[in-house]
């Protein structure tokens, strides 16, 4: 599952950098997550960074973009290959 970031979003820019596979940037009004990228933090912590540091709690899973463990896994080691 992909992340998302609600309207709620008070655009505070602590999410940003906490995320590892640089899925979180700023769209037109608040920021978003790009679901190609994001894997819960899979991979490198065992609770998504963003949601952990978020202080309006607006990420919650985004129904459009759901994925099992095995999938999210699948994406991190996708990400990874072509970072190197």
């Amino acid at each position: 599952m992909a992340l998302m970031i609600t309207s709620e979003c008070i655009n505070c820019d602590v999410c940003e950098p906490e995320c590892p596979n640089e899925a979180i940037s700023m769209g037109e009004e608040i920021y978003v997550i790009d679901p190609a990228k994001c894997t819960e933090c899979v991979g490198h912590f065992d609770e998504p960074q963003c949601v952990q540091v978020c202080p309006v709690e607006c990420i919650p899973v985004d129904p459009s973009h759901t994925e099992s463990q095995d999938a999210l896994w699948t994406k991190y080691r996708r990400l990874m290959l072509v970072k190197e």
